[in-house]
């Protein structure tokens, strides 16, 4: 105020002078918001673009080798009207179980931990507030031991996702192309631009088979009009193209084919994932390549189920819910209740000292196993503790098929 007037300070422009020489910072969003949202969306949305390319790519060859091998060789080459008959049937039924299977494989959304393996608003606030790991950590174990969890991380920590925000159920992975965590996720498929796993694994196994069968059965029936083309016993056409073409790719599809379906066959026996093959899963008492292993039958009906007349058809029929899983064998689990069988009036000494206990299956267990749990045991061992006055029984059972 000078002489009764109100002197207002002067502004000063974006990006000029203060008295001292120095230059004021450029707001934050200015140079970290607006700036980069936008190009990270495009960025993301062009990602999803470029992800259907080798998913277009297999679909226009399959259209390719439908016309090539129905118009081309069935109808303008071979003159025999039982053989074309006989390879329009055969070919038709592989091509439409291979084109189900495949239809299957990639629009069948990946399964997600449920809502029960989120964290509850109370620990959720106390977690991110927490910065020390220690006391994350003693969190998520509270949460977890409602949880039918029996792995862990390599350092013996409750499997937790920053990213998704929940507990990972057992055989869980967060799938960085999805941006999602995947129930017994086995690996991320370019070809079907989808992540394969609890879902949509056993579809994944018989677009393997059925793409197997279908450039078996090309290759097989291709290759004496090859032959004939290729030595000049036919005469020229514009079906020559197509027919050698036609031999080439089929053979070259089968032979990359044929690798990765043998070692999917060999996962399954094993009742492993592609990456519990790279990294055993690690479970309470260390890591073990074989803890979900129950023997090759029960592996193989885990993943096509129990009737045998829907193996070969692309519609779900695996076992469990994605959540828990049967384990080889039953082990001590410290943080899940436990059952002892004492007579009356024990003595708490004995039972705290006791080396094992009782470790119950949780539902999914029970429902997987079923009723010949009991008849495929190896063996039993029975510990019994005994004290002045009473005695305390702990049973702990091992079973191996």
């Amino acid at each position: 105020m000078r002489g009764g007037l109100k002197v207002e300070p002067k502004q000063r422009r974006v990006g000029e002078a203060r008295m001292d020489g120095s230059y004021p910072s450029l707001p934050v969003f200015c140079s970290q918001g607006r700036g980069k949202m936008a190009p990270t969306h495009v960025l993301r949305c062009c990602q999803r673009g470029l992800a259907w390319i080798p998913v277009i790519f297999i679909a226009l060859v399959v259209c390719w080798s439908y016309y090539a091998y129905v118009v081309e060789l069935c109808l303008f080459t071979i003159r025999s009207p039982i053989e074309k008959a006989i390879y329009l049937a055969v070919f038709h039924v592989s091509f439409i179980m291979f084109v189900w299977s495949y239809w299957k494989t990639i629009f069948t959304r990946p399964a997600t931990p449920s809502k029960e393996f989120c964290l509850p608003k109370s620990e959720k606030e106390q977690y991110e507030k927490e910065q020390r790991p220690e006391t994350q950590q003693e969190i998520l174990k509270r949460v977890a031991t409602s949880l039918p969890l029996y792995t862990r991380t390599g350092a013996g920590a409750i499997r937790y996702c920053d990213r998704c925000q929940v507990i990972k159920p057992d055989r869980c992975h967060h799938c960085s192309a999805c941006d999602m965590c995947v129930l017994k996720m086995d690996h991320h498929c370019p070809w079907v631009n989808n992540c394969v796993g609890f879902s949509n694994y056993k579809f994944f196994i018989l677009f393997l088979t059925y793409s197997l069968v279908y450039c078996l059965f090309i290759a097989a029936s291709v290759l004496q009009y090859f032959i004939k083309f290729w030595t000049s016993e036919l005469p020229e056409s514009h079906a020559k193209f197509h027919v050698l073409f036609l031999f080439f790719v089929a053979a070259m599809f089968c032979i990359s084919i044929l690798s990765l379906f043998t070692y999917h066959l060999w996962l399954v026996g094993k009742n492993r994932s592609t990456i519990e093959a790279f990294r055993a899963p690690v479970f309470r008492n260390g890591p073990d390549k074989n803890g979900f292993s129950l023997g090759f039958s029960k592996n193989i009906a885990q993943v096509f189920g129990d009737q045998k007349k829907y193996w070969l058809l692309p519609v779900f029929t695996s076992q469990g819910d994605g959540f828990s899983f049967p384990t080889r064998l039953v082990t001590v689990d410290p943080e899940q209740p436990t059952e002892c069988f004492q007579p009356a009036g024990p003595d708490k000494g004995a039972v705290e000292g006791s080396a094992e206990q009782l470790t119950p299956l949780s539902e999914s267990q029970n429902r997987l196993l079923g009723n010949d749990y009991h008849a495929e045991e190896d063996h039993k061992e029975t510990d019994v503790l005994k004290t002045d006055e009473s005695e305390a029984i702990t049973i702990s059972i091992e079973s191996e098929s």
